[in-house]
């Protein structure tokens, strides 16, 4: 049960990084917080994975005063979706056609969802941005669509005015995300009793 768990989240994670790297070659759009990767990227020099990791990590060290406590599904998502984007990325080749970016932002998508609900089925936490959210709701009481919402609207605004590319993929993105992870999650969440994934959707999603 433990190893399935441990397989299923480094495969959730690597699936993640290689689902960004289809939206980045769609170049389409982005998500609000790889708008903002991107933005950083491309006024530092940095690799798009090398920001993501580097904002990872400075979105974890938030987790302190918040007293939110890092787990193993954490941890490892700041130090594999990045390096799994670049290597994923160098070797996409980039289409011409509109049809085809098309095609690689909504596989993109849909694997990402994907993804997410591998990871976080795995019950090794949530990654670092996630926790940032759920730690600033149980400090300040306020709604997590709330939280979640201003986060994001603050990240997407931080990014674009970096440069990141926001279109198409942002809107579809947003749109489908969560129905995607709330279909996925719980059939990728092993039962504490049986060890085989749920049927049915989790409560609260």
């Amino acid at each position: 049960m433990l190893l399935r768990r441990v397989c299923q989240l480094y495969a959730g994670l690597a699936l993640y990084g290689i689902s960004l790297a289809l939206m980045l070659h769609a170049v389409l759009g982005l998500d609000p917080w790889d708008v903002f990767h991107q933005g950083v990227a491309d006024r530092t020099g940095l690799s798009f994975g090398t920001a993501t990791l580097l904002a990872g990590a400075a979105v974890l060290l938030l987790w302190i005063p918040l007293r939110q406590r890092p787990g193993l599904g954490t941890v490892s998502n700041v130090l594999v979706v990045g390096p799994v984007v670049d290597l994923a990325s160098w070797l996409l080749p980039s289409p011409d056609g509109l049809a085809p970016r098309v095609c690689l932002l909504a596989l993109g998508i849909v694997l990402n969802g994907v993804a997410s609900g591998a990871y976080l089925g795995a019950g090794f936490g949530p990654g670092p941005r996630d926790g940032l959210m759920t730690g600033i709701h149980r400090r300040t009481g306020h709604s997590l669509r709330g939280v979640r919402t201003f986060i994001e609207l603050s990240v997407l605004v931080l990014g674009v005015l970096l440069g990141g590319t926001v279109g198409l993929g942002t809107v579809a993105y947003a749109l489908a995300i969560g129905p995607l992870v709330q279909f996925f999650l719980p059939r990728l969440t092993p039962s504490p009793r049986t060890g085989k994934p749920q049927r049915e959707p989790l409560a609260g999603l």
